[in-house]
């Protein structure tokens, strides 16, 4: 069996490099749907909790079993974006942002999984006796707990890690200048909105979708120095 000559190896090397933004590209898309599609749901079928009065859980709750089976699916496609998104930095990967980068990530996944556990809970815990369960303190205690980890504690950390990543950006240049600027005002929308609004659950996903569908766009459509990586100068040399 012949040896591939080292060239053919760096090709190989090249090409396995320039598919993997694509994969997680695509899985950033894939994760910003399935997310707002759960949320969308969730929204539609249970309501604001400032408004709840556990009418919901009286009625097919087969919908909203089937908006929280996809969560899990979607926070597989954000660990795939956060690995794709760290391996884009590539040597010019700054240990301290990186380690704010990655922590609040899972952090948020973490908080998404929680708040969707205490939701599957809830429906689970009422089957046997709807009415009566939806008038309890029980309910009224993990319907406030499940919001308040989805729209305070899970949309925190989702601040943090776009402030990271926008800071990332601006010393590696790996992404566009307009991108890192527009990540800002966003992770501070995320950082001090208090108020439990819906519309601001999907500011996140958004996002998300907005730089997996740059970044898909402009890996197809040129060559891997049109979206940064290891062939862009960084501003500041990142820390040894």
């Amino acid at each position: 069996m012949s040896v591939p000559a080292s060239g053919e190896a760096a090709s190989v090397e090249v090409v396995r490099r320039a598919t993997t933004p694509v994969a997680g590209a695509v899985a950033g898309i894939i994760f910003a749907v399935l997310f707002s599609v759960s949320m969308i749901i969730l929204r539609q079928t249970v309501g604001d909790v400032a408004d709840d009065s556990g009418a919901w859980l009286t009625e097919d709750t087969g919908l909203i079993v089937f908006a929280l089976t996809l969560v899990p699916f979607a926070g597989i496609a954000f660990l795939w974006f956060i690995a794709v998104a760290r391996e884009r930095l590539g040597r010019f990967e700054d240990q301290f942002f990186s380690t704010v980068f990655i922590g609040s990530g899972l952090l948020f996944l973490a908080m998404v999984f929680a708040g969707a556990a205490g939701a599957g809970a809830i429906v689970a815990a009422a089957k046997n006796d709807p009415e009566g369960f939806a008038v309890s303190t029980t309910y009224a205690y993990a319907r406030q707990a499940v919001s308040q980890i989805m729209t305070v504690y899970a949309l925190r950390m989702a601040a943090v890690f776009l402030l990271s990543q926008a800071t990332l950006w601006m010393r590696t240049r790996v992404m566009p200048r307009w991108m890192a600027l527009l990540t800002v005002p966003i992770a501070l929308l995320l950082l001090f909105v208090f108020a439990q609004a819906f519309w601001v659950v999907l500011v996140f996903p958004a996002w998300v979708l907005l730089v997996s569908a740059y970044i898909l766009i402009a890996r197809l459509g040129g060559p891997p120095s049109a979206v940064g990586g290891e062939e862009s100068p960084a501003t500041t040399s990142a820390p040894s």
